[in-house]
């Protein structure tokens, strides 16, 4: 297992898929000229748009969507794993997925996945928002190999739901990404802690590419892109909101290390519980 370096880029995509996809280049570009071999770009990197009936106009089917032909195109020359943290695709079924791309050095498709968790929430400061409205949930987790590390995949909101990562940690994945467009009041929150969380209870390290700032459609998002050590030590950060590259080293023989050292994964136990309602279903607490 060798060391690489990965970069998490941050975005303030906005309502056309065709500026988004110049803006993307722009920085995908960045990123492979400081040396990073592994690129991740945020949640909705094809646009973020609010209302409903731009949305449908504005989106396609994988095979015609720009943001994809650009991340492929880029991947295969710049010689790059590419993955495009998430956008909406047109199913054959016709709706929409919240969907994560990787494209290897070669320009070919490695892995899909589809948000399992959508936002669906009313926030203190008036938000409301329904993801399950406009986007299908995927029903698979994913792992897959790069650069001698195994990567778990997740999107945004799957980051409140610990037993995703815990899945994929448990099926050898030892970088887990958490590509995001988190709302400005939930970011200010919860982001670092949760995301340092995931890497501590996971032994892993965490990429998170963030959308960031004041966004055509109204939304604001926090920014804060962050790589996490299975330390849970932040080692990268854009600290604010403005469009940006971070680069970190990913060693996944530290990943190895922290497990050893903290040995859950393997200590976990299968449990029940007893909440005085009768008998309670077992709950499983490590691969068997």
């Amino acid at each position: 297992m060798g060391v690489f370096k990965a970069a998490a880029i941050q975005m303030r995509s906005g309502e056309s898929p065709e500026r988004n996809a110049v803006d993307l280049e722009r920085l995908v570009r960045e990123a492979a000229g400081q040396g990073a071999a592994y690129i991740q770009t945020p949640e909705m990197t094809g646009a973020l748009i609010r209302d409903k009936e731009a949305r449908a106009a504005s989106f396609t089917s994988e095979d015609k969507d720009i943001v994809v032909a650009t991340a492929r195109k880029l991947a295969k020359e710049l010689g790059v794993f590419l993955h495009i943290g998430s956008t909406a695709i047109l199913r054959a079924d016709g709706k929409l997925a919240n969907r994560a791309l990787l494209f290897g050095p070669d320009g070919a498709a490695l892995a899909t996945y589809d948000k399992i968790h959508m936002f669906d929430v009313d926030l203190d400061n008036g938000e409301s928002w329904r993801e399950s409205a406009a986007y299908e949930p995927g029903t698979e987790a994913v792992v897959t190999e790069i650069e001698g590390a195994k990567l778990g995949f997740a999107v945004c909101y799957d980051l409140r739901f610990p037993q995703l990562f815990r899945a994929e940690a448990l099926a050898g994945a030892d970088l887990l990404s958490v590509p995001a467009a988190f709302t400005r009041q939930t970011g200010e929150a919860h982001w670092h802690v949760l995301l340092r969380a995931r890497a501590i209870e996971n032994g892993a390290y965490v990429v998170a590419a963030a959308q960031g700032g004041l966004h055509e459609d109204g939304r604001e998002t926090y920014g804060h892109s962050l790589i996490v050590d299975p330390w849970g030590r932040i080692i990268a950060e854009a600290a604010h909101d403005e469009p940006a590259v971070i680069i970190a080293e990913i060693d996944p023989a530290q990943s190895l290390a922290a497990r050893k050292k903290i040995p859950n994964l393997r200590n976990a136990r299968d449990f029940a519980v007893n909440a005085g309602l009768g008998e309670a279903p077992r709950l499983r607490g490590a691969a068997s």
